[in-house]
């Protein structure tokens, strides 16, 4: 790598022995890739790294060392999802022992180092911290020193930013450098699609399932969908952002795709078109046989086939303020149908502590209560990592959540009439 007068001097120890080996470790990496350079990062910082596991032992002393050398984040941060919420997310005695003793038992400690470094804010753990109520949102062109997948291909599709999929601590190193090697998504020539998506299904595709199968078809390329904004429209309003949302977590959790285009709805593929589309580019036909073929794929890891849920997640990546109405209204109308006035199953919908506060504070947070709904804003991913959690039969509409737990997946809808009772 060819480094400015500037790296070279932190590198050689200018800046402390903490500093330099910040950026030895930065350039090692750049290295590997074959980045010829380092780019200046121009936005906030996003962490993927949010929990206290007490086995994450060179993480700590690896913060330790940060701030004993009196270093903070040129950029500040977000992070992910707090992984436990005693208030909200119920847990017996046995789950708190494992929680608080076992896997999170450096919680507290973590989010103090947190702090000290560059946390944004002393709540601001959230996977999708591009939301407004956030605030950490990027403008296009931008480059991000951010981890989490989601949030990463978030980024590069529907905001236009530049970001690779980094690992943990490495988006730290960037945020305090404020420089990160050039390679992967942070290059023109990488953001071209190798992979055609022609979508060619009779309705709105369930953008959880979509996602499902673009990411297991493509793996780590770049798809250029077609045919998708005939259902969803030309306009990214917050209903578009949402099914972007959910469609790149799944992409990107069942695949690994850091980077998606929608033909007349993502900001390059307004901007150039089908300039995007390598010559090479292979072609993948999404139609209705193809989506429930993938849906039907999905093992069942419950016992107990047949077993009745005790437990539902909703949001992961967190909800949006609008689907937390959403999600609300349909409830509500849906217990009023089924001569209801409580979901059959415990049922928490999860979202960013700052739209969490937004959104007790109106009356459909009151419709929800009524209905025996929780919100919190916890991380149901790492809720589900308590290997007690994987003999208990949970759902949940997420497949982000299905791919990395034993939570069994149902779409929408269906979750919907388990919830409400709807007699099949």
């Amino acid at each position: 790598m060819q480094l400015t007068k500037e790296e070279e001097s932190i590198l050689n120890g200018s800046q402390g022995e903490v500093m330099a080996k910040m950026m030895k470790t930065m350039v090692s990496l750049g290295d590997i890739f074959g980045a010829k350079r380092m780019v200046d990062v121009t936005h906030d910082g996003h962490l993927v790294t949010s929990m206290g596991i007490p086995l994450l032992k060179p993480v700590f002393r690896t913060m330790q060392e940060i701030i004993d050398a009196g270093i903070t984040a040129k950029w500040k941060f977000t992070a992910d999802p707090r992984p436990i919420d005693y208030k909200n997310v119920k847990c017996n005695i046995l789950d708190k022992l494992v929680f608080s003793k076992i896997m999170y038992g450096k919680q507290k400690d973590y989010e103090k180092q947190l702090n000290q470094v560059g946390l944004k804010s002393p709540n601001a753990f959230s996977c999708t911290c591009y939301m407004p109520e956030v605030g950490n949102i990027p403008k296009k062109g931008d480059i991000l020193s951010w981890a989490e997948s989601s949030a990463v291909v978030y980024a590069n599709s529907v905001l236009g930013a530049r970001c690779n999929r980094n690992s943990g601590m490495i988006d730290l190193f960037g945020c305090i450098l404020g420089k990160v090697p050039e390679f992967g998504l942070l290059l023109d020539e990488n953001r071209q699609a190798n992979w055609v998506i022609e979508v060619k299904t009779s309705k709105m595709p369930e953008a959880q399932i979509l996602g499902s199968a673009i990411g297991i078809a493509v793996g780590e390329g770049v798809p250029y969908i077609k045919g998708l904004d005939k259902f969803i429209g030309k306009v990214l309003n917050d209903t578009n952002r949402s099914y972007l949302k959910d469609m790149g977590a799944a992409s990107a959790s069942n695949g690994a795709v850091g980077l998606f285009h929608v033909e007349n709805l993502t900001p390059e593929a307004v901007a150039e078109g089908e300039k995007l589309i390598r010559k090479d580019a292979k072609t993948l036909v999404i139609d209705d046989a193809y989506l429930r073929k993938t849906y039907e794929s999905y093992p069942i890891l419950w016992k107990k086939k047949n077993a009745k849920p005790t437990l539902c997640f909703i949001g992961c990546p967190h909800l949006s303020m609008e689907q937390l109405n959403d999600w609300t209204d349909k409830i509500f109308d849906n217990l009023i149908k089924n001569g209801r006035t409580k979901v059959t199953c415990r049922t928490i919908l999860t979202t960013a502590p700052a739209i969490a506060d937004k959104f007790r504070a109106t009356a459909q947070y009151l419709k929800l209560e009524a209905a025996g709904v929780k919100l919190s804003s916890i991380c149901p991913l790492m809720y589900l990592n308590n290997p007690l959690t994987h003999s208990r039969p949970i759902i949940t509409c997420s497949n982000k959540l299905r791919t990395y737990t034993a939570a069994r997946y149902y779409t929408d809808e269906e979750i919907l009439d388990i919830i409400t009772g709807k007699e099949k």
